[in-house]
């Protein structure tokens, strides 16, 4: 059981390491969804390596990898798709967008505005769309990567509470430790780095299927199912937000717990692969209040004060 999960995060940590440095933590976070079949949200400043990065995790799991670019004119048919006419056949042929790839790199989610993004949440929750009462299947495993610069940039969107609900992790990347940012130079200081070979593939749809059932396998006791919904009440509770962690929430952090609990060799999850994933899973899903959001408080700070107050199971 936890053989096919630690493999699969190993493979990915090597492949992976060859194009991006120092971001062992993103692939951990990028190889959780993927079993879990979720979406993530990269948080960060540009020029931080999160397209690459997508572009090589798409290389690796052997799928197509399409990308979007945010802007304030980006329309919903942009990333859908759209019927033309064809003239040789005397009618009209749907021609698919950027939507339907394994792999859909969103960057700069939030200068697109909101009925561009919306236009994701079928996409995300379902694997289809919908386009002139049509429905179009996406791919099995089809995954987000979205990134989006911090919310005080200029030109930005916030993200609606729907769409935030549906990425299962936020990864909040920071500038790279020296020694990381001094071996990004020397690799890439003479050339371009999207024009180098991308890794290969390294999983196969076997590997993934397997380590999804190893990870359910992985046993989660009726207490630690409390525990979690303690958590959750408490965020729904708390004096600094003004909407908690909902049910979807909820049950990613319980599936996000349970592959870690099975990369560590373990059985069962214990409240500390909970506490692990708790600050990927819950804290983009908290709306502030607006006089907490005045006095500084953030997300991770009230995640952080869930974890201190919630009572942990025996």
């Amino acid at each position: 059981m936890s053989n096919v999960l630690e493999s699969l995060e190993q493979r990915l940590q090597e492949a992976l390491g060859t194009t991006v440095i120092g971001m062992q933590p993103v692939v951990r976070a990028l190889t959780i969804a993927v079993v879990a079949r979720g979406h993530v949200l990269l948080q960060g400043a540009p020029g931080l390596g999160k397209t690459l990065l997508a572009k090589s995790f798409a290389a690796a799991l052997g799928g197509t990898f399409k990308r979007v670019q945010g802007t304030s004119d980006l329309m919903p048919a942009d990333i859908t798709g759209v019927h033309v006419f064809d003239a040789e056949r005397g009618d009209f042929v749907f021609r698919r967008g950027p939507v339907f790839a394994d792999v859909l790199l969103v960057d700069e989610i939030n200068r697109a505005g909101p009925k561009t993004q919306s236009a994701l949440l079928e996409a995300m929750e379902e694997r289809q769309v919908t386009v002139d009462r049509e429905n179009y299947a996406l791919p099995r495993d089809f995954l987000v990567i979205a990134t989006q610069n911090p919310r005080d940039f200029e030109g930005t969107y916030p993200l609606p509470e729907s769409q935030l609900d549906r990425f299962m992790l936020r990864v909040d990347l920071g500038y790279p430790e020296r020694e990381d940012e001094l071996a990004v130079l020397a690799r890439y200081g003479e050339a371009d780095a999207h024009a180098r070979p991308h890794v290969g593939q390294v999983l196969t749809g076997e590997m993934l299927e397997a380590a999804r059932a190893a990870a359910a396998r992985v046993h989660v006791a009726p207490e630690l199912a409390h525990y979690i919904l303690d958590l959750a009440a408490a965020s729904r509770s708390h004096a600094h937000v003004s909407l908690g962690l909902s049910t979807r929430g909820a049950l990613a952090l319980l599936r996000a717990a349970r592959i870690v609990a099975g990369m560590r060799g373990s059985p069962f999850v214990t409240p500390d692969d909970v506490k692990a994933v708790l600050p990927l899973v819950v804290p983009h899903r908290l709306m502030l209040a607006p006089e907490a959001v005045l006095e500084g408080v953030t997300e991770q700070a009230v995640a952080h004060r869930l974890l201190e107050q919630t009572a942990v199971p025996r």
